[in-house]
């Protein structure tokens, strides 16, 4: 693969984040190089949430691959809360006049990686031991590896996507960089299986025995998680465990439905709330899970990723096509002010449903009161499915 020496800008990471700024500056006719450790099948491999907010939705219709999601996507109107046997449907069109769509972090980057293909965007991957340099200068740079081979590639700015492990946001001086992290007591059991949905809508389900979640990819693709805790082991779950666990947290006429299966995949996952400022140092620019992650119980780690790059796409288009840098000076402060209203929410849903062991019985009461106030208020009911379907970019 011949490899430019410069470009305007580099981009660390082959997620979703890091593909769709590529994608937005391509379409600007900005050129960009996309560096991402693993393979591809490996990013592709992943299962990740598919919950999108309509403001995603919109961005990857102006993106341009928005074409399959449109197709093969799930609109949802709703969401169901279930406690105490009741059943709480949440109606997000009736609220605030917006939807949902169900659709697949992995048909997104599928779609993210078809069309920079077809646009013949470089995207090196297995690149080793990247390296950001001088991005507190006006002339950065990233050095990695491939093939056991050195490169260096000169740009105007780096933007860092490569996720809470990756090496862009240790690039920030310790003396700058301010980080906020809650991590909490228990994690997620989930499981993909080859079986029917057991609603049309999503349910999270708050009950004695735990947390669980019922969700979908597709007419015969289920996604299913309970709370479990952080030192179990997967091996410690075999299929009919935890269909025997998912069961008794169902709303009844939900666990009458239920059809099991064996899983097809199957994964424990860690919960937090994390965030790091400033999202920006120098020429160096934090999008998505690099600056801040959140418990999937709101559903915000992707649709986050996407409001982040909205803002630096434009930032980024801004300095580099008129030479106007306020987009980029702004960055920080407007991309966080949006993260941090996810991260209250999806703080709250996680506190609201879950069962926490410091609690007690007192702290499962409170949650039972604040189900039952949330029933019966419509400016309740208002400000969860505002929060939901997504704030505006």
């Amino acid at each position: 693969m011949a490899l430019p020496a410069r470009v305007p800008v580099v981009v660390i990471g082959g997620g979703p984040a890091g593909l769709l700024l590529a994608r937005l500056l391509q379409l600007a006719g900005v050129e960009s190089v996309i560096l991402e450790r693993q393979t591809r099948e490996h990013v592709l491999g992943r299962i990740r949430a598919g919950v999108l907010e309509w403001g995603t939705v919109e961005t990857l219709r102006t993106a341009e691959v928005g074409e399959r999601m449109d197709r093969e996507g799930f609109v949802h109107d709703g969401v169901g809360l279930s406690f105490r046997g009741r059943h709480l449907r949440i109606d997000f069109k009736g609220l605030t006049g917006k939807s949902i769509m169900v659709y697949g972090q992995t048909q997104v980057t599928k779609d993210l990686y078809a069309a920079l293909d077809d646009a013949g965007v470089t995207v090196v991957a297995e690149a080793a031991d990247v390296l950001p340099h001088d991005v507190d200068t006006d002339a950065p740079y990233v050095t990695f590896a491939t093939d056991g081979t050195v490169h260096r590639i000169d740009c105007a700015y780096v933007a860092g996507c490569d996720g809470f492990h990756g090496v862009s946001r240790t690039v920030i001086p310790t003396s700058i960089a301010r980080t906020y992290e809650r991590l909490y007591p228990f994690g997620w059991l989930g499981i993909l299986s080859e079986t029917p949905p057991v609603d049309t809508e999503l349910i999270y389900c708050h009950s004695e025995p735990g947390f669980a979640l019922c969700s979908m990819r597709h007419a015969m693709l289920s996604r299913y998680y309970v709370q479990c805790d952080l030192e179990d082991e997967i091996e410690a779950w075999p299929d009919e465990r935890f269909w025997d666990e998912l069961r008794p947290r169902l709303p009844h006429d939900a666990a009458d439905r239920l059809v099991t299966g064996p899983s097809i995949e199957k994964s424990i996952t860690p919960l937090r709330s994390f965030v790091a400022e400033p999202l920006r140092h120098g020429r160096l620019l934090l999008a998505g899970d690099a600056g801040h992650v959140v418990p999937p119980t709101g559903a915000k780690g992707l649709n986050l990723a996407v409001s982040d790059v909205h803002y630096l796409a434009g930032a980024l288009l801004d300095a580099l096509t008129t030479g106007s840098t306020t987009g980029l000076d702004e960055y920080s402060e407007r991309a966080l002010a949006r993260v941090w209203k996810a991260v209250r929410f999806s703080w709250w849903m996680t506190t609201l449903l879950h069962r926490f062991p410091e609690s007690g019985e007192f702290g499962y009461r409170i949650q039972e009161a604040e189900l039952d106030y949330l029933a019966g208020s419509e400016a309740a009911q208002h400000a969860l499915a505002e929060n939901y379907v997504g704030l505006p970019f």
